[in-house]
């Protein structure tokens, strides 16, 4: 907060601001409010209309100024002073001062400080302490001589407390990364600073908190990806290990529950084959029979879905054959019409791909 008005006006501090006339260029509506807190702690109270032409002594009467017409407001008297609150060192602060100092006598201007700021601060504890450097509107002598304490308020980028660390301290990252590029577009962007504070502690407890996210930034204790993520990759990890795990046990438990099968299957073949030369009932043939079909079947299902080891299909494809010629001989045993001993005794044939019968 800048509030500046020619030396003859005799403005050097807040309670001399009663019954003038303040006037102010463009401001937001929080500017109002602030300007009223401040006042009111001084005992007076901000006007933004008055009957008659006089101010009550107890009272500042508020007056829009366009920032073009600040020299002419104040040479006229139509205000004593003028108020900004702004950077500084911003271009409009530089103008603004300027200004009264082009239609004050001889240059000379009075910067009106709170000298309270302490107290202020702690009253209002959203408003921050400001020092205006001696010197730094230029001039000869320059101006102001001395520093000038006065208060201030910030605005802030507000985030939820749950908020990730992570993303505040990318996002803080980011603002003064583009803080330069920023600033083509707006003049403010070149007064973003960090918040001021002693200790972590002290910036976390503040009344109004710095993000926790925003003070790894701050103090460069931002984490690499391993860093921030180490944890969640070892998990993943181990559950990738023990998925695939799971996964290799379950296919070898199939491939065992299949080769089960396949071994199921040759058993039952050998089985038939010494089953087949005692019966003599035709149905009872017929049924092997069907039953090597089946048996077939699923061995074939089996060499679809898998590629099986050629010595177990070899096998299993002798036993079904050698199953079906035995099957064969007992059918024409038995349609023969041969009673039992009179030829001799009946002997399975085993075929062979490839070669003759044995």
């Amino acid at each position: 907060m800048i509030i500046v008005s020619p030396e003859a006006a005799g403005i050097d501090d807040f309670p001399k601001l009663g019954g003038r006339r303040l006037g102010i260029a463009a401001h937001k509506d929080a500017d109002f409010s602030l300007l009223k807190s401040l006042l009111g702690y001084y005992g007076l109270t901000l006007e933004t209309e008055v009957a008659g032409a006089k101010v009550p002594a107890h009272s500042v009467l508020l007056v829009p100024v366009e920032a073009t017409e600040v020299g002419t407001a104040v040479q006229a008297r139509k205000v004593d002073a003028i108020v900004s609150i702004i950077a500084p060192s911003a271009p409009k602060a530089l103008a603004l001062v300027e200004a009264v100092k082009a239609v004050s006598k001889g240059g000379k201007v009075n910067f009106v400080g709170v000298p309270d700021d302490a107290a202020l601060i702690e009253r209002f504890p959203r408003l921050q302490a400001v020092t205006v450097p001696g010197g730094l509107f230029g001039g000869k002598p320059k101006l102001p001589g001395d520093d000038v304490k006065t208060v201030g308020a910030s605005y802030r980028l507000m985030a939820r407390a749950s908020l990730s660390r992570v993303v505040a301290a990318d996002v803080t990252q980011h603002l003064f990364e583009l803080r330069t590029a920023a600033a083509k577009t707006s003049d403010a962007a070149e007064y973003v600073l960090a918040p001021a504070y002693d200790t972590t502690v002290a910036a976390t407890s503040a009344r109004i908190p710095i993000h926790p996210g925003a003070i790894d930034y701050y103090e460069r204790e931002q984490h690499s990806f391993v860093d921030r993520y180490g944890d969640t990759l070892y998990l993943l990890a181990a559950l990738a290990g023990g998925l695939f795990s799971a996964v290799a046990w379950l296919r070898q438990r199939l491939a065992g529950l299949r080769r089960e099968r396949i071994d199921e299957v040759t058993d039952r073949l050998l089985a038939i084959i010494d089953e087949a030369p005692t019966l003599r009932d035709p149905a009872a043939i017929e049924a092997l029979n069907r039953e090597i079909d089946r048996l077939a079947t699923d061995v074939v299902r089996y060499a679809r879905e898998r590629a099986p080891e050629m010595r177990t299909m070899a096998a299993v494809g002798i036993a079904i054959e050698t199953a079906k010629a035995t099957v064969a001989d007992a059918r024409n045993a038995v349609s023969g019409g041969d009673a039992p001993g009179s030829k001799p005794p009946f002997r399975p044939r085993l075929h062979l791909a490839g070669g003759g019968e044995g």
